[in-house]
């Protein structure tokens, strides 16, 4: 019998789109090193199926009931349970994806015979949907979910990004000394206004309203949402200007009424509050990294964003492939992949926003990994809000 370990696993992916296909190859090849490789139907020795979508379900139902060693391996973003299928919690961790592969690995060369019930499958399944309408319908948000869909992330290349990435007129990208001072303080701008009030809102587990002279901006924690009746147009202007100048923009936070929200708010105007804070960070970065972060030492990626979702900035994929394999300073990504350095730091600073970069020091070929800093200012805005809400 054929050693199984020594060879990548030959995996089959199910219920993705071409770019989320294109996401997972990457994850192979980058921080996966090789463990997997994505092959037709005929060629695969296992089956990944992701059943957050309607297909993944459908297939999941399908595959089920084969009667064959081909291990089953399921992405989800809630916990599951059903027996002889290898689960993967989203999103998707590196230690977790390798020992589900050596598992599956197991499976395979003992020719194990694995097969759940349909009425199981349809069971499980069932109970998810039903646990995830109760919730809505706790907090009356149900009607709107019914009928609201994301809009899709598009991919930005250089050409049409440039309006608001990578044109720093104050900054000469060519002189290393302005290179180290191109960054900006979210605290400053809309963007760490919003942060401090998604703290409290998850802090407080309940929907909060940021209320300004320009847009008023409503929180949903259970559901991970945002409202704003803004187009992107109108949120990249917001976006660039600083609160601490004499814009006249006054924020204050309030608790929402629900019943209000749910009859007046047009549900086009809903969107992933992941990929809203993505988009604010990249179009209040507009080419700088966040100064929190030491740009002469290293940093690293937790995990890629969920690219299926968030606008996909130039270079993007390349930044995360390398981001995520092992810690580099943001000048090294920009050299090894021979791109701009503002294309590094937009990235950067969207991926800081979602707590996915933390800085690292390299000894002794181990990571020594130091707490993401908090600037004691931006603690003290905090404060003030939650006193807001207390009054």
């Amino acid at each position: 019998m054929r050693n199984q370990a020594q060879k990548p696993l030959q995996v089959i992916l199910h219920g993705m789109d071409e770019r989320t296909q294109k996401t997972m190859l990457m994850y192979f090849q980058g921080s996966c090193k090789g463990a997997a490789v994505i092959v037709e139907e005929i060629d695969a020795e296992a089956d990944i199926i992701d059943i957050d979508t309607l297909i993944g379900k459908e297939v999941l139902k399908k595959l089920g009931k084969r009667i064959n060693s081909r291990p089953l391996i399921v992405l989800s973003k809630d916990p599951l349970k059903l027996e002889n299928v290898f689960h993967i919690e989203k999103p998707v961790r590196l230690v977790r994806i390798l020992a589900v592969f050596n598992e599956a690995r197991k499976v395979i060369e003992e020719g194990l015979e694995k097969v759940i019930s349909e009425t199981e499958i349809e069971t499980e399944l069932e109970t998810k949907v039903i646990a995830k309408e109760n919730k809505k319908s706790i907090f009356k948000t149900q009607k709107i979910k019914n009928i609201f869909k994301y809009k899709p992330a598009m991919p930005l290349n250089e050409t049409h990004s440039s309006v608001f990435i990578g044109l720093m007129t104050e900054i000469n990208f060519n002189d290393e000394a302005e290179v180290l001072k191109a960054y900006y303080s979210p605290k400053d701008y809309y963007q760490g206004y919003v942060a401090a009030a998604f703290k409290v809102s998850k802090s407080k587990d309940r929907v909060i309203q940021l209320n300004s002279n320009w847009k008023s901006l409503l929180i949903f924690p259970h559901s991970n949402e945002i409202w704003l009746d803004a187009n992107d147009k109108q949120l990249r202007a917001i976006a660039a200007v600083e609160m601490n100048k004499a814009t006249g923009v006054k924020l204050t936070l309030t608790a929402a009424n629900l019943e209000l929200v749910m009859v007046k708010k047009k549900s086009e105007y809903f969107d992933d509050m992941d990929a809203f804070i993505w988009k604010l960070a990249i179009w209040t970065s507009r080419g700088r990294y966040p100064q929190v972060i030491d740009i002469k030492s290293p940093i690293y990626l937790e995990h890629p964003p969920n690219f299926s979702r968030v606008i996909i900035t130039p270079h993007a994929l390349q930044i995360a492939a390398l981001l995520v394999e092992e810690p580099r300073t943001m000048l090294n990504v920009s050299e090894v992949l021979n791109i701009k350095p503002q294309y590094v730091f937009v990235f950067v600073s969207g991926a800081y926003a979602l707590g996915l970069i933390r800085q690292s020091i390299k000894k002794s070929n181990k990571v020594i990994v130091h707490p993401t800093p908090i600037l004691k200012k931006k603690q003290g805005m905090l404060n003030r809000i939650l006193s807001q809400l207390r009054s």
